[in-house]
């Protein structure tokens, strides 16, 4: 309801309010509120009853009929400056396809577009537009008549675009028109995020009965001339480019490893999908028997960073993290896609073939006498510097990222501190070029534009500030002691533990209760231990976004609270959201629902909260925690979480935080005050270690073969003179 001096200013000041007013997601009247308040028949009060009988409207709008496989709307870059939290970049899988697509209906690349997959969606434009579809060549027709791929073509109003399934190479198309897609900003991206339930159209995936809204008529561009021919080549054998690094053999792999990884001829699994493409292929020889604190596989190591498009073996299955796979792990890579390269991963189907070859990247000179360079093709490592009071190595992580570790491979808060401080060094020195800091464990993660950073300028600089940084003793951070529920054991928790025994591996030695699981390879008593331990903990938060979305990779300040166990080999494909357990030394809660690996005991509130401010979730950060706070739990029943995660998201739970500091020097009185029992424990740790480990072995548990993955394959044949009917239900 608006008002005004007359009727003109009335009008004037509603039709203002219409047009400040976004609404986004489930389809509304507001674009026929402002058609109505815009017209003259509305200015001039000549209203009847049946005025809007003849009202002409012409939405710009494209309803969905049949939303495809899996369309979703996506942008370039994507959602960066976030990686640090456990937000992935999400756009499109094959940036090229994406690009190519867009500049045929003369749009800039970085235009919403949608990413078709497997086979696409049938769509009803109720507004004229030029369309273009690049990338796997799926069949489209308007109105029945085909029209052509990988060129610019005119829609009416009316008129029904379909779309059908890929019969070639190639996993992905890309749907672009004039003008782009509107959809709101997410977190400075409109890419959809459909894990993580925002970004993109309604926050997912299209569905039967979506609209989906076009640019205004004046923003649409004119068809450009027809572009080179040179659209990306399909295959269903790859050969890709990779970058070697940043883990490496000898440290992690044997040497006859890495032969391996550029010899061998991989198959793609079928469970891939936007977080990752799954492999299948040799199983590693490992240079190493375990991981020491980090878990019981040789795979496993203390969380760090992760790049897209790195190779990822999780357990002794590599898996190419894609671009909304996970930002920080605890897995080694032993490569990653070149940049240039990457698009290719967006377009393996499963049952294709790929092979990786190592590229070979100009050896950039390194300021400072003291960074000792690596020669370039014998290993992953760029530099690394031994003079000072911490060892720091520099690894090649990709095109486009550069891994820092410091100090030994084992867990020691005095490196994470020793990070942290670079980080705020880096970040406070605004480098151009600079896109994301992370830190992990021992290591920090720098993702830069190397068009305007170059590799050479930023190792310099980084040793420079390295060499300022004070000793861990004079550290001092701010920290928070959050209190949160926990319900132990929960039925979400079981849930997660039956399904991967029945459907993942029925023999695993954690199955059928982590919980039994963690006991024994502890060394304790009884499942009664193992509950006092963790809500006698106070865990220290070191990193966020393991797994995604702020989801805190935290260990408990006393060494004596510290539980270790493996990760899940192969990894579960479904966690609840949430969910909260052990990998390694480390506790993890779970930030979304998805595929995991860590020993579970229970369940707590969310870690996340996308869509609204609350006393815990500041506006702009919609993550709980930060880092360095202290996790603490008390024990709640499933009813009573239950009733908190309704009412958390809605600011009607309160959690209590108290402000705090942590001091390396009063940690390290602790420490030295506490040294015999701390000793004591590990002892009994280890000895329980060892002996799980010789039953593995003993067993036939200490390896695992995953089944090769087979695609059988096919879909249902459609009858000549038939067509198939979407089911927005499934069942």
């Amino acid at each position: 309801i608006v008002a005004g001096d007359d009727r003109p200013a009335a009008i004037a000041a509603l039709r203002a309010a219409l047009d400040e007013t976004s609404i986004c997601g489930i389809e509304t009247n507001l674009a026929y509120l402002r058609a109505i308040a815009g017209s003259e028949l509305f200015a001039s009060g000549k209203v009847a009853t049946t005025a809007l009988k003849d009202f002409a409207f012409q939405p710009r709008s494209v309803e969905v009929l049949s939303p495809g496989a899996q369309t979703s709307l996506q942008d370039l870059p994507g959602r960066l400056h976030l990686w640090h939290v456990g937000v992935p970049p999400s756009g499109p899988m094959d940036a090229r396809s994406f690009a190519r697509a867009n500049a045929l209906v003369g749009n800039p690349e970085t235009a919403p577009a949608l990413e078709l997959t497997v086979n696409g969606p049938t769509l009803r434009f109720h507004a004229d537009a030029t369309v273009a579809l690049a990338g796997a060549a799926m069949p489209m027709s308007l109105d029945g008549v085909p029209v052509p791929h990988d060129a610019g073509f005119a829609v009416k109003a009316g008129q029904v675009l379909a779309i059908g399934a890929n019969a070639g190479p190639g996993q992905r198309a890309y749907l672009a028109v004039g003008g782009g897609f509107e959809a709101p900003e997410v977190l400075g991206s409109r890419a959809a995020f459909a894990l993580g339930l925002f970004g993109g159209h309604a926050t997912g995936t299209l569905k039967a009965g979506d609209t989906l809204h076009l640019a205004a008529a004046d923003q649409c561009p004119l068809l450009p001339a027809a572009l080179p021919d040179d659209a990306p080549l399909l295959t269903h054998d790859w050969h890709i480019g990779v970058v070697y690094g940043p883990h490496g053999a000898p440290d992690f792999f044997q040497d006859a490893d890495i032969e391996d990884l550029f010899a061998a001829t991989y198959e793609v699994h079928f469970n891939s999908a936007r977080t990752g493409v799954r492999l299948i292929g040799p199983t590693p020889r490992w240079a190493r028997t375990d991981g020491g604190e980090a878990g019981l596989h040789p795979s496993n190591l203390h969380d760090n960073p992760y790049a897209v498009g790195a190779i990822d073996f999780t357990g002794d299955m590599p898996i190419i993290l894609g671009p909304d796979g996970p930002s920080l792990g605890g897995f080694v890579c032993p490569a990653v896609i070149a940049r240039d390269e990457q698009w290719k991963m967006g377009q393996m189907k499963p049952g294709d073939r790929v092979r990786f070859h190592p590229l070979a990247r100009p050896a950039d000179p390194v300021a400072g006498p003291v960074v000792q360079r690596v020669p370039e093709a014998s290993s992953p490592i760029l530099a690394r510097r031994t003079d000072g009071p911490v060892q720091v190595v520099y690894r090649r992580q990709g095109d486009d990222n550069l891994l820092v570790e410091f100090g030994d491979m084992r867990l020691d808060i005095a490196l994470r501190l020793r990070a942290h401080l670079l980080s705020q060094a880096v970040s406070d020195a605004k480098l151009p070029g600079l896109i994301d800091i992370t830190p992990g464990i021992r290591s920090l993660q720098l993702h830069y534009d190397g068009t305007r950073l170059t590799r050479m300028r930023l190792l310099g600089l980084l040793d420079e500030i390295e060499r300022a940084l004070p000793a861990a003793e004079d550290v001092v951070v701010p920290s928070r002691i959050v209190h949160l529920p926990l319900s132990w054991d929960d039925p979400d928790a079981q849930l997660a533990m039956r399904k991967y025994q029945d459907l993942v591996r029925p023999n695993a030695p954690w199955c059928p209760s982590n919980i039994e699981f963690i006991r024994r390879i502890n060394g304790l008593a009884d499942e009664a231990a193992v509950k006092s331990v963790v809500f006698d903990a106070s865990y220290l938060v070191l990193g966020l976004g393991d797994v995604y979305l702020g989801a805190p990779v935290a260990t408990p300040v006393d060494p004596r609270h510290r539980l270790v166990t493996t990760k899940y080999n192969p990894a579960r494909t479904w966690t609840p959201e949430n969910a909260v357990g052990i990998g390694g030394a480390y506790m993890c809660i779970y930030g979304m629902e998805g595929p995991g690996g860590y020993q579970l005991f229970g369940r707590t509130i969310q870690m996340w909260n996308t869509w609204r401010p609350t006393p815990e979730f500041r506006p702009g950060t919609p993550w709980l925690l930060r880092f360095f706070d202290q996790v603490r739990f008390f024990p709640v029943s499933h009813a009573e979480l239950t009733e908190a995660r309704a009412a958390f998201p809605h600011g009607a739970y309160p959690v209590r935080i108290e402000e705090t500091r942590f001091s390396y020097a009063d940690y390290a009185a602790d420490l030295a005050r506490d040294a015999g029992e701390i000793t004591a424990f590990k002892t009994r740790q280890q000895a329980a270690f060892e002996a799980e480990r010789a039953r593995w072995k003993a067993e036939g548990l200490d390896s695992f073969t995953a089944d090769d993955g087979v695609f059988a394959g096919g879909e249902g044949e459609i009858p000549e003179g038939c067509f198939g009917v979407c089911a927005t239900v499934p069942g």
